[in-house]
């Protein structure tokens, strides 16, 4: 009796073990349609998707922003963009892309199964005043002078740097913080004049730490509740001296400098589409590449709504998370598109379109290099790159 049980435990072990290897997550979009990819960017014949592209007029516009501000940019992507927008004229077809001389090249995706991560940025919008004054006491400097190296967060928040250096003084120590993560912003005087864009003018030079993990690590945000809007209302409902405190945890600090009547651009220093545009690691995937995705659907609550809908957007600007099989895609300026861009934290599968006077060989070198460019997960709250429009993903490493 005792074999015979023993016996059963292990078979039930067994399948235990086998149950739990042969599960896949599907709660942030994740699907399994196409098995295994063994490349980064695998030819097919055709993409396995249906349904028409919702944003085909975005990203016409798009098109219409590379050809105006790099023609050189513009030149490289010509052929493609003609090709793509003669195939939504005629009906965009999944089914039809080879009749347009366009080859589709699937993304493996994080896991091998075409599961590719997006997450979203935005430009935030600050209402400011030129001088210290009631409810705005929240310095946003400029670049200082670099003699040796400089303050750490902690010092600049108690004074280190001298007042002629502050270009902007807001209501809200936490959007200053949310403004340097996305790299660039606006910031409203309140003064009846058109908008002020900052950009990026420049980092401190110290280690960049995420406060979004600090929470995590301390117990006050479970790590899959983790988003921009979790921060958010972690410092909504603290003390302004404890979300310092948090914020000091990140020694980095980013300085802007104002731009007048200045639209977002992003590394390519093209002007951003709202969701016609993302972030890409160019390793992978070229600024200007045009690519098919599949994107999963978000409710209001930022959870999967079981739907997807089908985009084109072209590759314009880089960020220091967007490494590998991911994508962090451009949501707009607001309120709005940030409350969209602090969900994103999903799976959607994408298809690089190429035509096909630069198709297959133009991707060899991308597959030969995959096995040495693995996909990361990006930091909560990541560090700027030197671009004017940063692609601030609220991922945990």
């Amino acid at each position: 009796m005792k074999g015979r049980w023993s016996k059963y435990l292990l078979s039930g072990l067994v399948i235990a073990v086998l149950a739990g290897c042969s599960s896949r997550p599907t709660d942030r979009g994740q699907q399994y349609k196409d098995g295994r990819l063994d490349n980064a960017l695998e030819y097919v014949n055709e993409p396995n998707a249906t349904g028409k592209p919702v944003n085909a007029k975005d990203y016409a516009d798009q098109v219409m922003e590379v050809q105006y501000a790099s023609s050189s940019l513009y030149g490289r992507n010509n052929t493609t963009f003609q090709a793509v927008e003669q195939w939504i004229r005629s009906g965009a077809d999944t089914r039809t892309l080879s009749q347009y001389g366009i080859n589709a090249y699937q993304m493996e995706g994080a896991d091998n199964f075409g599961n590719v991560q997006f997450t979203g940025y935005y430009t935030p919008v600050l209402q400011a005043r030129y001088t210290r004054q009631g409810a705005f006491q929240y310095p946003l400097y400029r670049m200082p002078p670099k003699r040796g190296r400089l303050p750490d967060r902690a010092s600049i928040y108690s004074g280190a740097l001298s007042e002629k250096y502050v270009v902007a003084w807001t209501n809200s120590l936490m959007d200053n913080f949310m403004m340097e993560v996305q790299g660039s912003g606006y910031v409203d005087y309140g003064d009846g004049r058109p908008l002020t864009f900052f950009g990026y003018a420049g980092k401190n030079g110290h280690a960049y730490r995420s406060i979004g993990k600090v929470l995590i690590d301390r117990g006050e945000v479970a790590r899959e509740n983790m988003s921009m809007q979790a921060i958010r209302h972690w410092a909504d409902t603290h003390s302004a001296s404890e979300v310092q405190e948090l914020l000091e945890q990140n020694p980095s600090f980013v300085f802007f400098k104002p731009v007048p009547f200045a639209p977002v651009k992003g590394a390519s220093g093209v002007p951003l589409i709202a969701k016609a545009s993302v972030a890409s690691d160019r390793s992978l995937i070229p600024a200007g590449t045009t690519i098919l995705a599949e994107v999963p659907e978000l409710n209001n609550k930022g959870k999967f709504t079981g739907k997807y809908h089908m985009r084109l957007m072209v590759a314009l600007d880089v960020g220091g998370a967007i490494k590998g099989q991911h994508f962090d895609m451009y949501q707009g300026i607001g309120p709005d598109a940030g409350h969209a861009a602090g969900y994103y934290n999903h799976y959607g599968r994408v298809w690089v379109l190429k035509s096909a006077q630069n198709g297959k060989p133009l991707f060899t070198a991308y597959n030969a290099a995959s096995s040495s460019s693995s996909s990361a997960t990006p930091s909560a709250l990541a560090p700027v790159p030197a671009t004017t429009s940063n692609s601030g993903s609220f991922l945990l490493k």
